[in-house]
C-alpha cells in the first residue's frame, strides 16, 4: 500500500478509502467487520461514512470495528452531516443547530472524541454559508473535528466558501468528494482544477458507476440484481450511451487480461488530483477485487486508451483560444 498526503493538512492516508455505505444495510455486522480487518490487513487506514449511511448503523458497527480493533489513532475517519436524521423541522440542514447536535451523535456512535474530516453532505439553500463555516470552525478549535470538508457542492460554491474562510479567518475546506467514474466526468472540468489549486484533497465515490463498470452490465446485460436495480442508481445511470461505453471498457479490460472492476478503480486512482478514490464492498471477496487496483500499471498510454471511450466535460464558461 501507497500512501498519499491530503492537501496541504500532512496527513497520510492509503490510496484507497473504504467506504462503509454499505455497514448495516448491504451488509450486516459480521460482514462488516470482516471487511475492516481485511481493510487493515492490506494497509488501508483511511474509512469514509455519514451519519445518516444505513439510519446511522453504519457509524455505530464502525466505531465498533475501530474499537475492537484498538487502533483509533491509526484511523483516519471521516464522516458527514446534513441529510435528514429524523422528522424534526430542523433534524436536517447545515444549520448550527443541527450541526452541534449530530457532531455529538456522530462521536458517540464512532466511539471517538474527534472525527478526523467532517464533511458538509450537501449543500443546504436555507443556511448562510458563513453560519456553517463557522460552526465548522468551533468544532476545530473544540477539538472534535480535525478538518472541515465537503461533499456535493458545485465548485464555485466551494471556491466562493474559501473566500468567506480566509476573509473571516476560519477553518477551510481541506478536503472535497465528488461523484467521478468513466461515464461521469464533471469533476474534471472545475472541481479537480480547484482542488490542485487550492491545495485541497480529493476522495471521489461511485468509482464503479454504481456496478456498471463491473463487466455485469451493457446494452444487453442488465442483471436482476444489484444497485442499478434501485430507482435512484438506475435514474443516475439512464442514458443509453453509459451502457455502451460500458461494453466497450468491458471489452478494452479484457484484451488486457484485466478484471473490469479493479480498472475502473484503477483509472479513478490515476487521475493527478485524486487522493484516492473510495471503494464499498458488500463482503471480502469484493474488496479483494478491488484492492487489486492496486498492482495494475496504468500508464499514460493506458489511462488515455481508457480515457477515450467516454466523453471529455466541456468547460462552457472560459474560453482559453480565439
Amino acid at each position: 500500500m501507497k500512501y498519499r498526503t491530503v492537501g496541504r493538512t500532512g496527513i497520510r492516508v492509503s490510496q484507497l478509502c473504504f467506504g462503509t455505505m454499505s455497514f448495516g444495510s448491504y451488509s450486516d455486522a459480521a460482514a462488516s467487520k470482516a471487511m475492516f480487518a481485511r481493510c487493515r490487513e492490506v494497509g488501508i487506514n483511511f474509512f469514509d461514512c455519514a451519519n445518516s449511511y444505513a439510519g446511522s448503523r453504519a457509524e455505530s458497527i464502525l466505531g465498533d470495528c475501530i474499537a475492537e480493533a484498538g487502533g483509533r489513532d491509526e484511523i483516519v475517519l471521516v464522516s458527514k452531516v446534513c441529510r435528514p436524521m429524523s422528522k424534526d423541522v430542523n433534524g436536517q440542514g447545515l444549520s448550527r443547530h443541527h450541526i452541534m447536535r449530530e457532531v455529538e451523535n456522530s462521536l458517540r456512535r464512532l466511539k471517538t472524541d474527534r472525527i478526523d474530516f467532517y464533511f458538509m453532505h450537501h449543500y443546504d439553500p436555507l443556511t448562510p454559508v458563513d453560519e456553517s463555516l463557522r460552526a465548522f470552525d468551533d468544532l476545530q478549535r473544540q477539538g472534535k473535528i480535525l478538518y472541515p470538508a465537503v461533499s456535493n457542492w458545485a465548485a464555485w460554491r466551494i471556491a466562493k466558501a474559501l473566500g468567506i474562510s480566509e476573509r473571516k479567518a476560519l477553518a477551510r475546506f481541506e478536503l472535497i468528494q465528488p461523484m467521478y467514474n468513466l461515464v461521469k466526468r464533471q469533476a474534471e472540468a472545475e472541481l479537480f482544477p480547484l482542488a490542485q489549486s487550492e491545495e485541497m484533497g480529493v476522495i471521489v465515490y461511485s468509482p464503479l458507476a454504481s456496478g456498471l463498470l463491473t463487466g455485469l452490465y451493457g446494452v444487453g446485460k442488465r442483471p436482476e440484481t444489484g444497485r442499478l436495480n434501485e430507482a435512484r442508481y438506475a435514474q443516475r445511470y439512464s442514458d443509453a450511451s453509459n451502457y455502451e461505453i460500458a461494453d466497450a471498457f468491458t471489452e478494452l479490460a479484457q484484451s488486457e487480461s484485466l478484471p473490469p472492476a479493479s480498472l475502473a478503480v484503477a483509472w479513478a486512482m490515476s487521475h493527478p488530483a485524486v487522493t484516492a478514490p473510495i471503494i464499498g464492498a458488500e463482503n471480502v471477496e469484493q474488496l479483494d477485487g478491488y484492492v487489486a487496483a492496486l498492482d495494475i500499471d496504468m500508464t499514460p498510454e493506458l489511462r488515455e486508451r481508457i480515457s477515450a471511450l467516454s466523453f471529455v466535460p466541456d468547460i462552457g464558461t472560459e474560453r482559453t483560444v480565439d
